[in-house]
């Protein structure tokens, strides 16, 4: 049996000297056919994907994590962001301390996970613009294209962000609706790294980058793996019904899970997503040769 990887925590001091908390699950250059960057969702960390990262070591990626500001063990008042755009900009820092580790030939994969997926799509959408690729490939999963808003949200959204911008309040998620997995919802419960803070200037941006990110769909050239659960209650899932529709179909590949909540990796019934995964990361990033292979 493979011996899992211990994960290293360890301090990244973003381009405006805040300090975001980095996971790394490291793997030998020998051993290791690629890299993937992990960005989670709202109120969580980079600490709850150890099952998935050790999933991808065993399959030969090294797996990088970070928590966002205002998450986790990073910097910043829970919820909070110092700027409209600050979460773009410590992944776009993240992605080139990232690159930087791997040799020129390895593949950087960037797997982003509901706001997480938001934040991802939406860097590489700017890039796309830019006509820069600033990821080999990318995997989206149940992004939040499209939030579930109800009426006194929408109000709040259409008000406190000009007069409020660093308010935080409850961000409405409900922990029963992350799987149907009774351990994964008692885990989140009790994790004291969890919170359900969310500023109205992050509300926002949620609100604002879903939909610029779908407008984009139509113009996508980054390979993309797009992942959700048809009975997901805190992102609407036709958001990625949307996305999937709109994009070229030999760039984006699409699954919705019949059944499956907002985590579709922490679900009861994940083996569908997880062998998703696993076949489109060996067409995009080959396994390396086998020993006897590279003796012969």
């Amino acid at each position: 049996m493979q011996e899992l990887n211990e994960p290293t925590l360890r301090p990244f001091t973003a381009s405006d000297g805040e300090n975001l908390a980095v996971q790394d699950w490291p793997l030998a250059p020998g051993r290791r056919r690629g890299a993937v960057l992990l960005v989670h969702g709202l109120g969580e960390h980079a600490g709850r994907y150890d099952a998935l990262a050790q999933r991808l070591n065993a399959w030969g990626f090294a797996v990088r994590g970070y928590d966002h500001y205002g998450h986790g063990d990073s910097s910043g008042p829970r919820g909070g962001l110092t700027s409209d755009l600050r979460l773009l900009d410590d992944l776009a820092d993240l992605l080139d301390a990232t690159r930087a580790r791997l040799r020129p030939s390895e593949p950087l994969v960037l797997l982003g996970h509901s706001m997480g997926a938001l934040v991802a799509a939406s860097l590489v959408a700017r890039h796309i613009a830019q006509g820069v690729r600033p990821v080999d490939a990318l995997v989206l999963s149940s992004p939040a294209l499209v939030p579930v808003l109800n009426p006194l949200q929408q109000l709040l959204l259409a008000m406190l962000p000009r007069l409020a911008p660093n308010l935080s309040m409850g961000n409405g998620l409900n922990p029963e609706h992350l799987s149907h997995d009774p351990a994964v919802v008692a885990a989140y419960r009790a994790d004291r790294r969890c919170h359900d803070r969310i500023s109205a200037r992050l509300a926002r941006f949620i609100a604002d980058t879903g939909p610029a990110t779908l407008a984009c769909a139509a113009r996508w050239t980054v390979p993309t793996l797009l992942l959700w659960g048809e009975d997901d209650r805190i992102v609407n899932p036709a958001g990625s019904r949307a996305f999937a529709a709109a994009a070229p179909a030999g760039v984006v590949q699409a699954h919705g899970f019949a059944g499956l909540y907002h985590e579709v990796f922490n679900e009861t019934h994940a083996a569908p997503v997880f062998d998703a995964l696993q076949q489109w990361l060996d067409q995009r990033c080959p396994a390396l040769p086998t020993r006897q292979a590279r003796a012969a």
